[in-house]
């Protein structure tokens, strides 16, 4: 029986996804109207076929991401007052288990069920929008083992997480939620810490860069901003996708530094050099320790919430639950939170790309504006990245700026009155 936080819940998620189906259908109009010309400042660097084609690439997104949100709030729907959760934790029930291991098992079960209801929407993005603008390279049994490597992990790493945090609800205490937080920051930095060495090489190789002289002047680059690494490493990027990109990733002394393959064949030494000088932006103006410490401080935020929540029966009441339970008031927060924080999303992307232009900035005194640039226009290019996003659109969602804001941003930088070195 719905009570009035279910008609709050309903009028929150119906606001989100109007507002998400609008902000995408202006996304389509923007692109689309400028589909058949060039933004003046890239007319020399991008031909018309490309931005064309980086037009239709965005359009063919857009228009899947609206049927998934639809799809996506629907299954919320199901899953809350249509008595999903409510059944799966029933048929657990039946099994006789002790609260924690019953708990266990609906939570991971949930998570199972949802990525197999998502895996028609991942195919379809692999297999025909990636597949017909050329960028797939994944073939049926690289996804299936994707997918099961996944399914493993999950397993391995979330039953215990799972385990333990039901350990903590059910026998720490009213402060319970502050001990699950220390768990989850604990378990956070740990797989920060671990996922160079023993999650990423799952799923793709990683060799040293064997270029000796493209190696040197990256370790030259490397020395003068006092950063070191376990490493310089390619990435058999090319192997599932056409896209190229380069990253840093790992804490302490367990950094590294990674180039996709697709990345090294794209750019030249020079724009190599700058794009590396940009990621080093990010560590240097502390971009990932800031990112960490905002997360931490939300999940705190949100797992005090939630120890009050608990005790309220209206909670569980109003989103289709009648037996309430740690396990049940975990994954209902979990599903329900992001759509009554739909209004941090374009802050949270103020800050990416205010970070992004920081490490720029950095960039530009580093190495050079004018090959950064260079970079950033053939990725552009290569990648199919549409120079004319709607304006709201990107400003809500987009964690970098759009193309031709960083452009002109870094052109600045040149001395040059025209916007393209």
């Amino acid at each position: 029986m719905m009570n009035t936080f279910s008609w709050i819940f309903v009028a929150a998620l119906g606001a989100s996804v109007a507002l998400r189906l609008w902000l995408a259908t202006r996304q389509i109009g923007s692109v689309a109207a400028n589909r058949d010309r060039v933004p003046d400042a890239f007319a020399d660097k991008i031909q018309t076929e490309a931005h064309r084609k980086a037009a239709d690439y965005t359009l063919a997104k857009t228009r899947q991401g609206r049927l998934e949100l639809v799809y996506d709030s629907l299954l919320l729907l199901g899953w809350t007052l249509g008595g999903g959760l409510q059944w799966l934790d029933t048929a657990w029930q039946s099994a006789g288990w002790n609260p924690i291991n019953t708990g266990v098992a609906v939570i991971v079960s949930a998570f199972i069920i949802m990525a197999a209801l998502e895996l028609p929407f991942s195919l379809y993005h692999t297999f025909v929008i990636e597949e017909r603008f050329g960028f797939n390279k994944t073939s049926p049994g690289t996804f299936i083992g994707d997918t099961a490597k996944q399914a493993l992990l999950m397993l391995v790493l979330g039953v215990p997480l799972a385990w333990a945090a039901l350990w903590l609800m059910q026998g720490s205490g009213r402060l319970w939620w502050l001990y699950l937080w220390m768990l989850w920051a604990g378990f956070s930095l740990l797989m920060f810490w671990a996922y160079p060495t023993l999650i990423a090489p799952l799923f793709n190789k990683f060799t040293l860069l064997d270029n000796e002289q493209l190696k040197q002047r990256i370790q030259n680059l490397l020395d003068r901003c006092g950063f070191r690494s376990r490493g310089i490493y390619i990435m058999d990027g090319s192997r599932r996708s056409g896209h190229g990109n380069a990253y840093f990733t790992g804490m302490g002394r367990n950094k590294r530094i990674v180039f996709f393959d697709t990345l090294l064949e794209t750019l030249d030494a020079d724009e190599i050099e700058a794009v590396l000088a940009h990621e080093l932006g990010h560590f240097k103006r502390k971009h990932v320790q800031k990112r960490i410490v905002i997360m931490m401080l939300m999940s705190l935020a949100g797992l005090a919430l939630l120890g009050w929540l608990i005790q309220q029966p209206w909670f569980y009441q109003g989103l289709g639950v009648s037996q309430p339970s740690n396990h049940l008031a975990l994954l209902l927060f979990l599903m329900v939170t992001p759509v009554f924080t739909l209004f941090l999303q374009p802050l949270s992307s103020w800050f990416s790309r205010r970070h992004e232009f920081e490490a720029d900035d950095y960039a530009a005194s580093q190495s050079s504006a004018g090959d950064l640039i260079h970079a950033l226009v053939k990725l552009y290019r290569e990648n199919a990245s549409t120079l004319t996003p709607d304006p709201l659109y990107s400003a809500f969602y987009d964690s970098h700026p759009p193309a031709p804001v960083r452009v002109a941003h870094l052109s600045r930088r040149t001395g040059r009155t025209e916007v393209l070195p």
